[in-house]
């Protein structure tokens, strides 16, 4: 501010003394425009530092109390123990790594692991050496509770859990072994007491409930707890809108319906042998020597397909279609339960 007032002072003194001296008159002119403008712009840089100064010491003051602004700087200890704030930091939740997220990155390598057994795993299985488990992703599911919607990274983490329940290393890798005890479990699973039915046991249901109507009325008996438990499954299926079967009435399906209709039922030992030595390349895994048809709870039921044929691209199609996957789902609450290796398969253990 001093230097502001003693410029105004020149700047006034400089007017007066150009108007009494006028040693010539352009000449005067001219030194008084000369002064004038330095004079300016001696005003213009005071006023420029002087903002300055008032803005900077405006800065310094904010955040400060009055009486912090008076009162003297005084030098402190530090505490000892921290005090505690009564605002708590806060995590965006975005710089927590979601659990989905972790145990994505845990199963990885199970997971890129899985991606190549799922198809190509070499394993034997009634003399013939077979190529991954990508026919039994409904029957694994369904064995691991997983729902249909699960990732990659979901069926290693079960598989991880299954593994450890069955004294395995709980590594989430579908290999060998761990393929092979599922495949046990589910052969466990399957019906045990294999007598022959005898003729009192068995009844001979109508041509409409098979695939082939005009199929021999001896090659249409089934045990007859059987089929009243076929039966009310068959219900349940016609009920379920979302398979659409064509039906005559709640527990009958319609002539031009084909899906879930018993394709073969009770088989005697010489009728297995018959069909044994016309499908010579059957193995043990297609026609067994020793076979639950011979129990008459044993059915054969359409899901798709060529009816029985064990060829991967057939039973591919036969485990992609609606009536199969609900019998995954459904089958067991009728006591009916698969053998894995042929989709249309279902066995009465009750």
């Amino acid at each position: 501010m001093v230097i502001l007032r003693q410029t105004m002072r020149d700047l006034r003194a400089s007017q007066y003394s150009t108007r009494q001296t006028k040693p010539h008159k352009k000449a005067g002119k001219e030194v008084l425009m000369k002064t004038l403008s330095f004079r300016i712009v001696q005003l213009i840089a005071v006023l420029a530092l002087v903002t300055g100064v008032a803005i900077l010491a405006t800065r310094r003051s904010r955040g400060q109390s009055p009486a912090a602004k008076n009162e003297p700087q005084q030098k402190t200890e530090p505490p000892t123990q921290k005090a505690e704030t009564l605002v708590k930091p806060t995590v965006m939740t975005t710089d927590r790594a979601p659990v989905n997220t972790v145990a994505n990155a845990a199963f990885a390598d199970a997971t890129a692991q899985n991606a190549m057994l799922r198809n190509d795993l070499i394993w034997t299985f009634g003399s013939k050496q077979q190529h991954g488990w990508y026919l039994y992703d409904l029957l694994i599911g369904r064995t691991l509770n997983l729902k249909p919607e699960a990732s990659t990274s979901d069926l290693a983490g079960a598989i991880a859990a299954w593994q450890k329940q069955k004294g395995l290393t709980p590594t989430g890798v579908l290999d060998e072994d761990s393929w092979m005890t599922f495949v046990t479990t589910w052969q466990s699973n399957r019906l045990k007491d294999k007598t022959p039915a005898t003729p009192d046991q068995l009844l001979t249901a109508p041509p409409s409930d098979f695939y082939d109507p005009a199929r021999l009325e001896e090659l249409r008996q089934v045990e007859k707890n059987t089929y009243a438990a076929y039966k009310q499954m068959l219900a349940a299926a016609i009920a379920d809108p979302t398979l659409k079967l064509h039906h005559s009435s709640p527990t009958e399906l319609a002539a031009d319906e084909k899906f879930f209709k018993i394709v073969s039922s009770f088989r005697s030992r010489e009728y297995q042998e018959k069909l044994r030595r016309e499908s010579p390349n059957a193995g043990s895994a297609g026609l067994a020597v020793n076979s639950p048809h011979f129990t008459g709870r044993a059915l054969d039921l359409y899901v798709g397909g060529d009816p029985v044929d064990t060829k991967d691209a057939n039973r591919a199609i036969q485990v992609s279609t609606p009536a199969y996957q609900w019998l995954v789902r459904n089958a067991e609450r009728f006591g009916f339960r698969p053998y894995f290796y042929e989709p249309w398969h279902w066995e009465y253990v009750r």
